[in-house]
C-alpha cells in the first residue's frame, strides 16, 4: 500500500499547491504576468513599501513589460490613468511604450498624458534612460509638440508649475513652433527669450501686474503665487476661485491666513467640499481621509463635518448585494505602512489600513446586514454601526491591529461557526506568512495556501458563494487563484466597487481584471 499520509483520500474541491513565495516569506500563488502588470500599475507609486523598495519595483515592471504583448501594456496604462487616477506608473508604462511600438504609443499618449504633471512625468522618466531612450527622440518630440499644440495660450501658462524638468525645459527640448504671436511671445517669455511683451497673453499680464503690486490675484494655480506676501483678502479671492483639490489640502492654509473669518468663507468652502460636480468623480476617498487627518482643530468644525459628507458622496457607488456578506480589512503590521510607500518629503499620512477601513465601513455603509470581520494573526472583535459615518467607522478600524497576518483566520471562524454566506472580501496587501511552515522546496505547500484551503471548505457548504481579494499594494502573488468563485483586483479607486458589482452579477469575462483591461479600445 502507497503511503497513507501522504496519499490521504481528497474531499471537496480541489486547491492547487502553492507555487511562489510573497514577500514576507509566504506560502503564495503568483499572478499571471499580465495580471501582474496590471496590480503594479494601479497601486505601484515606485517608492518604499512594506516589502519591497522602489529600485525593484521599477525593475519588476520592465520585466513584466517584457513579457506581456505591447498591446496590453497601452491598455494597462489607460486604465490606471482614467478608472485608477494614477500618475506615475502610466507615464511609465506610456514611456515603456514609445521604446516598443512608437505608433501605438501615438494612440495611447493624449489618453494617458492628461495634463501638465503628466507631461513632465512622461519627460523626466524618458530622459531617465531606464525604458530604453535616453533622449526623447522623433516621435516622443511629435507627441509632445502636439500635446502642447492642443492647449490653448492660458492652459500652457497654467500648467507651467513644477520642476524637473520644468514646463519650460521641455519647451526647449521639442521646439514647438507658435501658431500664432500671443503664443511665439508665451515661449519667448517661459524660457527667458526676447519676446513681444504687449503680444503676451492677457492672463500672463495680469500675473506680473499683480507681482508688481497691482491689481487682484490672476486666476492661476496658487502656487504661482506662494512666493508672494498675499493680504487675506487676497488668499480669500484666490480661495473663492479654487478647485476642489486645492480646497481639501489648503484648509490650514486658509484658517492660517484668515480665510475663515472672512464673512460668508466657511460656508463657501463648506458648500465646495459637498460638491458634486464632475471635479470630484476623480477623488479618491483616501484623499478626503487625509485631508480630514491633516485639518488642525483650529479649522472650523463645519468644514471638517464637510469632509465627512464629501467621504459618503465619494463612495456612493458601494453596490447593495443580496444575499450575505463578510468583509476582512486586513488591519496586520504591514498595513501601517503609507497607502502610496514611503519617498523622503511626500510619504502620504494615510495608511494601507485606513485605506482598508474606509472601503470595509462603505461596504457596510450601503449593507447593513454586512459582516465585518478585521484580521491579523487572529480575528479581532470590532464591532461598527452602520448608521456611524464611514468616518468614524473607518477610524474605529483603523486604530486596531498590528501583528503578524494570516489570511486564512476569517475563513476559518465561519467554516468553525458553519456559517452561511454569499460574498467574502478582503482588502489587504495579501502578505500572509504565519500560516506557512518555514523554508521553501519542493513539497512545501503541496496542499495549496491556507486561504485557497479555506474557501474550498467555505464552498462546499456555500456553493454559491464568491470571493473577492483586494489587493492594495505593488506586489505580485496572492492567497487564492482567480477562478469562476475567485475574483482577484488591485488599487484603491471606486472602480473596484464597480468590478465587484459585475463578478457578483456574473458578468465579468474569463480572466476576471485582466480581461476587463483587456476590453479597452486603443
Amino acid at each position: 500500500m502507497a503511503n497513507p499520509g501522504v496519499f490521504i483520500s481528497s474531499r471537496g474541491r480541489h486547491v492547487p499547491a502553492a507555487d511562489a513565495v510573497n514577500e514576507a516569506g509566504g506560502a503564495a500563488y503568483a499572478l499571471p504576468p499580465a495580471h501582474a502588470l496590471a496590480q503594479y500599475a494601479v497601486t505601484g507609486c515606485f517608492n518604499r513599501s512594506y516589502y519591497a523598495d522602489a529600485g525593484s519595483q521599477l525593475d519588476r515592471v520592465l520585466d513584466l513589460v517584457r513579457q506581456v504583448p505591447a498591446e496590453f501594456v497601452a491598455k494597462a496604462a489607460i486604465y490606471a490613468r482614467e478608472r485608477g487616477y494614477m500618475k506615475d506608473m502610466p507615464a511609465f508604462l506610456v514611456a515603456a511604450i514609445t521604446s516598443i511600438d512608437g505608433a501605438l504609443a501615438e494612440k495611447v499618449f493624449p489618453r494617458v498624458i492628461d495634463n501638465g504633471k503628466m507631461l513632465r512625468n512622461f519627460v523626466q522618466i524618458v530622459r531617465s534612460g531606464v525604458t530604453g531612450r535616453k533622449s526623447l527622440g522623433t516621435r516622443p518630440r511629435r507627441m509632445v509638440r502636439r500635446w502642447l499644440e492642443g492647449r490653448s495660450d492660458n492652459q500652457i501658462f497654467c500648467t507651467s508649475v513644477g520642476q524637473t524638468p520644468s514646463l519650460a525645459d521641455v519647451i526647449k527640448m521639442v521646439h514647438p513652433r507658435p501658431s500664432t504671436e500671443s503664443r511665439r511671445a508665451l515661449y519667448g517669455y517661459m524660457i527667458g527669450r526676447d519676446h513681444d511683451v504687449e503680444k503676451l497673453p492677457v492672463l500672463v499680464c495680469q500675473f506680473e501686474a499683480f507681482k508688481a503690486g497691482r491689481g487682484e490675484p490672476p486666476d492661476v494655480p496658487f502656487e504661482m503665487l506662494t512666493a508672494l506676501d498675499l493680504t487675506t483678502v487676497q488668499w480669500t479671492a484666490i480661495a473663492r476661485r479654487a478647485g476642489w483639490h486645492w480646497l481639501r489640502m489648503n484648509l490650514n492654509t486658509m484658517h492660517r491666513h484668515g480665510v475663515f473669518g472672512v464673512e460668508g468663507m466657511e460656508q463657501f468652502v463648506t458648500t465646495r467640499l459637498r460638491d458634486r460636480s464632475a471635479e470630484t468623480a476623480r477623488v479618491y476617498p483616501y484623499q478626503i481621509m487625509a485631508a480630514y487627518k491633516n485639518a488642525c482643530d483650529s479649522v472650523p468644525a463645519s468644514v471638517r463635518n464637510a469632509l465627512q459628507d464629501a467621504m459618503e458622496i465619494a463612495v456612493e457607488n458601494v453596490p447593495a448585494i443580496e444575499g450575505k456578506v463578510y468583509v476582512f480589512p486586513d488591519v496586520s503590521g504591514s498595513m501601517q505602512s503609507a497607502i502610496t510607500g514611503d519617498r523622503k518629503g511626500s510619504t502620504s499620512k494615510v495608511r494601507c489600513v485606513d485605506v482598508a477601513a474606509i472601503v470595509a465601513a462603505a461596504i457596510v455603509r450601503k449593507n447593513p446586514d454586512a459582516e465585518v470581520i478585521p484580521f491579523e494573526q487572529d480575528v479581532v472583535d470590532v464591532r461598527l454601526n452602520p448608521r456611524d459615518s464611514i468616518m468614524t467607522n473607518a477610524e474605529k478600524l483603523a486604530a486596531v491591529g498590528g501583528g503578524g497576518t494570516n489570511c486564512a483566520v476569517p475563513l476559518e471562524l465561519l467554516n468553525r461557526r458553519e456559517s452561511k454566506g454569499d460574498l467574502c472580501i478582503y482588502i489587504s496587501d495579501l502578505e500572509s506568512w504565519i500560516d506557512s511552515p518555514s523554508g521553501y522546496g519542493a513539497t512545501w505547500g503541496h496542499d495549496g495556501v491556507g486561504t485557497a484551503r479555506a474557501w474550498a471548505a467555505f464552498t462546499q457548504r456555500n456553493p454559491g458563494a464568491r470571493a473577492v481579494l483586494i489587493n492594495l499594494q505593488a506586489y505580485e502573488t496572492t492567497q487564492a487563484p482567480d477562478r469562476a468563485d475567485v475574483l482577484n483586483i488591485g488599487g484603491w479607486s471606486d472602480t473596484c466597487f464597480d468590478l465587484i458589482s459585475l463578478f457578483t452579477q456574473g458578468k465579468l469575462s474569463t480572466g476576471h481584471w485582466a480581461g476587463e483591461i483587456e476590453k479597452i479600445e486603443l
